[in-house]
């Protein structure tokens, strides 16, 4: 039997939850040719929302071509380049002498070839034979616009984990020059960049403004309790198994309505009873799923310092303006310039981010209760 607490992909059709509201925005974006910016903490259903986006769009008889590029393993503009030219032309063209017309006719005069040996060793379409300057940046981020033309249909090109482009020293200049092609504005090809580094993302799009205006930001709403819980007990019921309504409502707010966390748990849940699903199964279920991720939050702690931890336990306990004289004593801040590097130290972990009031928000549900339970012992 198909499970039916999916947590191990996105996922689209009868397992999707919610969101049909980003969805149609999202959709309605894209038709009308907008870049669009996603950014959440890992997890949080961006991949989600796109498919199911492009499921529907599809559904409506909408013609286009998907081009994906994870920049996960991104370390150095080379890198991007290269594997951003091999999605590209992979995605529309299917033979070996169409990559090397495509890249021969499109990349002319630069330092992208196609090496044969390349792509048979690697299956890499698109090779440099020099390092890369800002003209290959900015042909390279054309060949979609010109793969677009040639085959007469929309593209719409999704770059994961985007803000990894900033481990390379040039990227600002490479920023600079994106930005010049975006701004000619194509309505036939749409970025959607998406990123899981939140305060990254941040200082790209909304502090440093790189793409100003050319790009809408479309924040993921949180799913709604009821939906999550009539989902739940959906599930639940296709083996036979009941849960009191109440107890799943409490997991909703534990775990802020993140899907990937409550579907883990439920299927958790699942598998430890045959019957009734009471709240001893769900305490059970709970530790377990602690017990999985409880290295990843010790890793997390320890690479704190002393005045990181004391401002992430002051969060936890509510505080939201840290430069009081007050809080600076309780907590042992020092001064209020301390506070500005620690704050913007745990920025950069991705521990914290702040709210357009600068109130703090950790961005992991579960490493909230965790570090407040069981590090803080604060419950």
């Amino acid at each position: 039997m198909d499970n039916p607490f999916v947590y191990d992909k996105y996922v689209t059709g009868k397992a999707f939850v919610g969101r049909k509201y980003d969805c149609a925005i999202l959709g309605n974006l894209l038709e009308a040719g907008e870049n669009i910016v996603m950014y959440e903490p890992p997890k949080s259903g961006k991949m989600s929302v796109i498919q199911q986006t492009l499921f529907n769009l599809r559904a409506k008889g909408k013609q286009f071509m998907v081009i994906h590029v994870n920049m996960l393993n991104i370390r150095a503009l080379e890198d991007f380049l290269v594997k951003y030219g091999t999605s590209v032309i992979r995605s529309v063209y299917s033979t070996s002498d169409e990559y090397a017309r495509v890249v021969g006719d499109c990349l002319r005069d630069t330092h992208f070839v196609f090496d044969n040996s390349r792509f048979v060793a690697c299956e890499e379409v698109v090779s440099m034979n020099w390092s890369p300057d800002m003209n290959d940046v900015e042909q390279m981020f054309r060949l979609p616009y010109k793969v677009s033309e040639e085959k007469n249909v929309p593209l719409f090109v999704i770059l994961e984990e985007f803000q990894n482009i900033m481990h390379d020293k040039d990227y600002e200049d490479a920023l600079k020059v994106m930005e010049k092609v975006l701004a000619e504005k194509n309505p036939n090809v749409s970025f959607i960049f998406t990123g899981s580094q939140v305060n990254a993302m941040k200082l790209i799009f909304a502090e440093r403004k790189f793409f100003y205006r050319q790009f809408e930001y479309l924040p993921l709403q949180k799913v709604d309790d009821s939906e999550i819980t009539e989902h739940i007990i959906r599930g639940f019921m296709m083996g036979g198994k009941v849960v009191e309504r109440e107890l799943i409502v409490g997991a909703c707010e534990l775990f802020r309505g993140q899907m990937w966390y409550l579907n883990h748990f439920t299927s958790i849940c699942d598998n430890l009873t045959k019957g009734y699903i009471n709240e001893g199964v769900l305490l059970q279920a709970l530790k377990t799923l602690i017990s999985i991720h409880e290295p990843r939050f010790i890793s997390i702690v320890n690479d704190l310092t002393d005045h990181q931890l004391s401002l992430l336990r002051a969060a936890l306990d509510g505080v939201t303006r840290f430069s009081s004289t007050d809080v600076i004593e309780k907590y042992r801040l020092n001064s209020s310039a301390n506070v500005r590097r620690v704050k913007d130290a745990l920025k950069k972990k991705e521990v914290l981010t702040f709210n357009d009031k600068d109130e703090p928000v950790i961005l992991d549900p579960l490493f909230e209760y965790w570090v407040g339970k069981y590090y803080f012992q604060m419950r």
